[in-house]
């Protein structure tokens, strides 16, 4: 058999030799007739528009907003805790996790850099079509620099210095943080020239849709850049362009932010769109999409109270305490408790349409404990989230953060007296008292303790708590991370550069030069 297949591979490489001077590079160029979509597509302004589409796709997968990308964002924070008994989680939370165990940040590293090549393909393609609506041109190309500048942002924000793909190439060299959020700026810079307010007052094939990427949208994250990278005055010029757009406000309820009653309201600069009425029942795991797929979140369920779903997230007790630190106006409890957590309150508290007490009569543990409440679906209409399939929309970026970044920016700018109007629009909405009269004259360092308490109490268990660590600098703080430490043991844990998260060994190993973050 051996000496059979030998002469057969002979006579075939003599063929090969003799036809050789016969083939052309034209028939080399071969192509598959059942994957030759590449070649008709990007041709019209349909195209592209499914192009676009694509790239928000990345956004409901289980690296990003499905899952894995709150639990990144809030699990390090002192507004939450993880006792999971999923190890990956668990190590998050406990800045322990493993470079050789990918689990949810490499998850998330890899849906980033998907979205990045969906966006660099409409960017690539999209100027290259003869559109017959020339104004949807342009707002493709706004949406594709704006959500290639989210996807790095994140990137950035938790990796530190990682590839910034900005063409199709093979290879991207590793770059530093500092080229990273340049680059972040330039996407939403991009992104804010060529993006509508709104696209109600528009015409086009995407008129009225809700959910796409606004001039709002990319000014808000335009302006968060700036500030995170301490650019303030920039910071400040950009906030106040999304408050004088003039269609942005607080929406009366606090809780309207977190339910799928009230979504994409005027508090809503961008939010990720999820429903329980699109699609399949399949569950978004990651890779390419199937037809199958829904566009369900499995957030409520992770993050659900105990007996409702898993439990892999919980408010701290340091959360609890301080929404007690201050009444309304009429001796109330701030109402923003009520609808970040569930507890053993007063008086009652229903969730999934039974009383909390009652629930938890036969153990001590979860009545004395702590849940979370936001973004479940525990009105009543469902008695559980064992379905995994949540339709709330994950609101990425609320006017209440752009009033607060922009009383920031006011205080590091030196004008403190104006940081007060904009904190106050935030206090008002749950009836708090008028910070000038309670706290007047406030000096620059004491207004940057105040702004870190609202925003603690604002934005707790929504991924910005542990952002704001970062940025502030209080991990390099000794009395600051003495302070954390007391009130989260988690940060016990704590080792520097355990702030990021390594890069993942699958990328280290196929991309030449790249360097491992520090401490891992």
């Amino acid at each position: 058999m051996k000496h059979k297949i030998f002469n057969y591979a002979a006579g075939f490489l003599t063929l090969a030799l003799i036809t050789t001077s016969c083939v052309t590079d034209d028939d080399l160029t071969q192509l598959d007739p059942n994957n030759d979509s590449v070649d008709k597509f990007w041709k019209t302004d349909q195209d592209a528009l499914e192009g676009i589409n694509a790239t928000y796709s990345s956004l409901l997968t289980d690296g990003t907003y499905m899952r894995s990308t709150p639990l990144l964002l809030d699990v390090k924070a002192d507004d939450s805790r993880t006792n999971s008994p999923w190890g990956s989680m668990y190590n998050v939370g406990h800045f322990n996790t493993n470079v050789a165990d990918p689990a949810i940040y490499g998850w998330a590293y890899e849906t980033y850099y998907q979205g990045i090549f969906r966006a660099n393909q409409v960017l690539t393609n999209v100027p290259k079509i003869a559109f017959t609506d020339a104004a949807l041109k342009n707002r493709i190309l706004g949406q594709a620099y704006f959500l290639r500048g989210l996807y790095l942002f994140h990137a950035v924000n938790m990796f530190k210095n990682v590839p910034l793909p900005t063409e199709i190439a093979v290879y991207y060299p590793q770059k530093t943080q500092e080229e990273g959020w340049a680059q972040v700026i330039a996407d939403f810079k991009a992104a804010a020239d060529l993006l509508p307010t709104s696209y109600a007052g528009i015409s086009g094939i995407d008129a009225g849709e809700k959910g796409r990427a606004t001039k709002g949208a990319a000014l808000g994250y335009l302006g968060k850049a700036y500030l995170f990278t301490k650019d303030f005055t920039n910071a400040k010029t950009t906030f106040k362009q999304v408050i004088d757009l003039g269609v942005y406000s607080l929406v009366a309820n606090y809780r309207d932010n977190f339910t799928d009653t009230n979504e994409n309201n005027s508090e809503s600069l961008f939010e990720v769109q999820f429903s329980r009425a699109a699609g399949g029942v399949e569950l978004g795991w990651g890779g390419i999409p199937a037809s199958n797929w829904g566009k369900t979140s499995a957030r409520a369920i992770t993050y659900a109270p105990r007996a409702f779903g898993w439990t892999d997230v919980q408010p701290s007790w340091a959360l609890f305490n301080e929404f007690h630190d201050e009444a309304t106006t009429t001796g109330a409890v701030d109402p923003r408790l009520d609808a970040t957590m569930f507890y053993n309150k007063p008086g009652g508290m229903q969730l999934y349409g039974q009383d909390f007490a009652t629930k938890y009569a036969g153990n001590q543990a979860d009545l004395n404990d702590l849940f979370c409440a936001k973004y479940q679906n525990s009105d009543g209409n469902y008695a559980d989230e064992y379905d995994w399939r949540s339709g709330i929309n994950e609101r990425l970026l609320r006017y209440a953060d752009i009033l607060l970044m922009y009383a920031e920016s006011l205080n590091e700018t030196g004008d403190t007296p104006g940081a007060y109007t904009y904190i106050q629009m935030v206090r008002s909405r749950v009836g708090l008292p008028n910070l000038a009269t309670a706290k007047p004259g406030l000096s620059q360092a004491a207004m940057r303790e105040q702004i870190g308490h609202e925003r603690f109490l604002e934005f707790a268990l929504e991924g910005h708590r542990f952002d704001d660590i970062r940025r502030w600098g209080w991990l390099e703080d000794g009395a600051k991370l003495a302070w954390l430490k007391s009130r989260d043991n988690e940060f016990n844990s704590y080792a520097p550069g355990r702030e990021f998260f390594p890069i993942p060994q699958l990328d280290m190993d196929n991309n030449p030069g790249m360097v491992q973050n520090p401490s891992y």
